[in-house]
């Protein structure tokens, strides 16, 4: 429903039925106080209560305007003898109402300052009232058990607005601790994103270019003595090239998804992909022995896993290695994912190619992060009898999140 250009919601028929309660509980106090009756007619109690009770309406529209009205309000009737000695406190509730509303969504420091203001009007309504109203009034024609005084006035109001600041303050606390705890969420499920299709493009990028620039070498030292090799290693670059242009293509397409369902479903390697990768190995010149022993089905997530890591290690070991012998061994037993990949090291004595005994830091760095994403165990190293060894253990459960 719209009025005057704004949509009315639930909140706003809530205080509409407040300010009616509250304005009915006014007239009530005034037409039948537990002092002495006001000085002023019966009937002007009613348009008194609507006055009081109308900030309450407007309080989510117009909080601190409505705040200053409702006090005002209060203060001119208190002052005014329009309220009746023993229940002044009731033409404040107005403004404890509003004043919650104030302190919930406002800094802290004005709604404090809006709270003191309050008080020192309460304050001095009720001085004033007691002062030069109550002494004319006629007293109560049945006596009432506790008689009117200022303090029980004064210190029941300073009570209703200081108990609706402090609940309102913790309601805008907790909610921007919510707000920001759930910033600092999303802040962190997008570094891991990141970290995810960073490692994704290190992987796919990485493994492809060391063999092209392998293949590459090779075709470019035989290209005259042996064009028919020079031609297969140029074949192996070609296929490795769109190989590798459809997996990047496919990790861009999870960053554009969105959601979307239809891209939700694109394929992704896993073990049935390792005797391809074995392949491209071989074809750089590392004879691999795959050795895959699956007794449950792998999910899905694991299995991209499982192969990313047996695809770094190849990676290091044709990039960093150089023509050896390499023994791959993945072992799924339904429980967790067991890769060992173990090289011979460089053949005839040739040192290898690059630092901490030929694999690089990055893939290691990737390797152990995936693994520790399913609180698995990884270690890499040199062997004592040469050549380089990786281990990584990965538990799960059926679903394929971590166990």
């Amino acid at each position: 429903m719209k009025w005057a250009g704004w949509r009315l919601g639930a909140r706003d028929v809530a205080d509409a039925v407040a300010a009616v309660a509250v304005a009915l509980l006014i007239r009530y106090a005034m037409v039948d106080p537990p002092g002495p009756s006001s000085p002023w007619p019966a009937w002007l109690a009613w348009p008194v209560a609507v006055v009081l009770g109308f900030p309450i309406v407007l309080r989510r529209r117009r909080p601190r305007v409505m705040l200053a009205l409702a006090c005002a309000a209060a203060l001119a009737t208190t002052v005014a003898g329009a309220v009746a000695a023993g229940a002044i406190w009731v033409s404040f509730v107005p403004t404890v109402l509003v004043l919650y509303l104030v302190a919930s969504t406002a800094p802290v420091a004005w709604s404090a300052a809006a709270l003191a203001a309050c008080l020192s009007a309460a304050a001095t309504a009720v001085l004033v009232f007691y002062a030069q109203v109550f002494p004319g009034l006629a007293p109560p024609a049945t006596p009432s058990e506790l008689p009117p005084a200022w303090p029980i006035e004064m210190g029941m109001i300073g009570v209703l607005l200081t108990a609706a600041w402090a609940i309102g303050a913790v309601a805008r606390w907790k909610r921007n601790t919510t707000a920001r705890l759930v910033r600092h969420l999303a802040e962190s499920a997008v570094s891991d994103e990141r970290r995810r299709i960073a490692r994704e493009l290190h992987d796919v990028i990485g493994h492809s270019m060391s063999l092209i620039a392998v293949k590459a070498t090779v075709a470019n030292h035989v290209a005259e003595a042996r064009p028919q090799e020079a031609r297969a290693a140029l074949a192996v670059i070609e296929q490795t090239s769109r190989s590798t242009l459809a997996e990047i293509h496919r990790v861009l397409n999870l960053l554009r998804a969105d959601g979307d369902p239809q891209q939700a479903h694109l394929p992704v390697p896993g073990l049935a992909d390792l005797p391809e990768l074995a392949a491209h190995a071989r074809s750089a010149g590392i004879e691999v022995e795959l050795a895959v022993r699956e007794e449950a089905a792998l999910p899905a997530a694991v299995a991209m896993s499982v192969y990313r890591i047996v695809q770094q290690s190849l990676t290091n070991v044709v990039t960093h290695v150089g023509p050896t012998r390499c023994a791959v061994t993945v072992d799924v037993d339904g429980r967790e994912a067991v890769i060992e990949v173990i090289d011979d090291g460089p053949r005839h004595g040739r040192p290898p190619r690059a630092e901490h005994g030929g694999h690089g830091g990055h893939g290691l760095i990737g390797m152990r992060e995936r693994a520790k994403l399913y609180g698995g165990t990884f270690s890499a190293g040199p062997r004592p009898e040469g050549g380089f060894h990786v281990s990584a253990r990965l538990p799960y459960d059926p679903e394929g999140a971590p166990a």
